[in-house]
């Protein structure tokens, strides 16, 4: 299960959890500009800008998480398990299998309204990027500084829904996070007020009862809820620290730890890393379950006209 989160402050972050329950290897890896990817069926592109993201790279290419372009458009995919169904080839439209469609949009577009047209005409097709790698169930987060948007490719067709809120988590289809939240309309980071009797004969005993009700269980829907809530209501300073600092807190609002969430055979779900991206600066953010030192990375201090990929391993 994952969490993404789009956040503003002076400059625009975006990020997310990836949790699961091991690690692919994975790297911070830059893709340079005209960077070829090789598709089914002989086709290809190429990329018109350089893009940086946490990605697991096979046979050289980079199977993105999540990633920023030098433009300033971000995308993450998350865990859509029962929901997530990709489709066949199709005659007319630009079909791109589902672990190229990250650097495919990336790769061309400068902001989300670009990407909205490209998406009006694509098949997310269901072709695994090798025998070993298959299809992950997926939807994605899409933002830049000034709108976000989530994608979800279902049996019914592919469905594009603007995203005020500004987070996703997994199942159910985003719909469904919107409604749910609604829920939640009384909850407050002001301190509590005796609304039960409308006459102050009741006084919080503690700090934070504004919250009561915010749930505070694993399950993606509770996720998504407190990850908006704490996003909301978040107030940092201007300044690179501060907004960054601030955006690794909200993270760390939904983060998992070990032993909490038992998937069986000795297996648990965990945070695996926490990422945060600065989109006008181009600054990659990262901190993993073992290391939460955070460390960073700059796209544009790389050569980003380079013929090979970039990639860091994680501290």
């Amino acid at each position: 299960m994952c969490t993404a989160v789009s956040y503003h402050t002076k400059d625009h972050y975006f990020g997310r959890n990836l949790d699961f329950e091991c690690s692919y290897g994975e790297s911070v890896t830059i893709t340079p500009r005209r960077f070829l990817f090789c598709l089914p069926e002989g086709a290809e592109f190429r990329t018109k800008y350089a893009m940086i993201g946490m990605a697991h790279v096979a046979e050289g290419t980079p199977l993105y998480y999540d990633v920023v372009n030098e433009k300033g458009l971000a995308m993450a995919g998350l865990l859509f398990a029962g929901n997530a169904v990709y489709q066949k080839r199709q005659e007319g439209k630009d079909n791109i299998p589902s672990w190229a469609l990250l650097p495919w949009i990336l790769g061309q577009c400068e902001t989300v309204a670009e990407a909205r047209e490209l998406l009006e005409r694509i098949a997310v097709t269901d072709e695994p990027f090798s025998e070993a790698l298959q299809p992950s169930p997926m939807h994605w987060m899409l933002a830049d500084a000034a709108q976000c948007l989530v994608i979800e490719q279902m049996a019914d067709g592919l469905h594009l829904y603007d995203n005020p809120i500004g987070v996703l988590a997994n199942n159910p289809p985003f719909p469904f996070h919107r409604e749910n939240i609604r829920q939640y309309l009384n909850v407050t980071a002001e301190p509590a007020q005796d609304r039960f009797s409308g006459q102050e004969l009741l006084s919080p005993f503690s700090r934070g009862m504004g919250g009561f009700g915010l749930p505070g269980d694993l399950s993606s829907a509770s996720r998504f809820v407190r990850a908006a809530f704490v996003k909301l209501n978040s107030r940092s300073a201007e300044g690179e620290k501060e907004s960054v600092s601030q955006f690794f807190h909200i993270l760390g609002a939904v983060e998992q730890q070990r032993g909490c969430c038992y998937l069986g055979e000795g297996k648990y779900e965990i945070t695996i890393y926490s990422s945060c991206c600065n989109l006008e600066k181009g600054i990659y953010y990262y901190k993993t379950y073992d290391n939460h030192s955070i460390t960073a990375v700059e796209l544009h201090k790389e050569n980003l006209d380079g013929e090979e990929l970039i990639c860091y391993p994680l501290a």
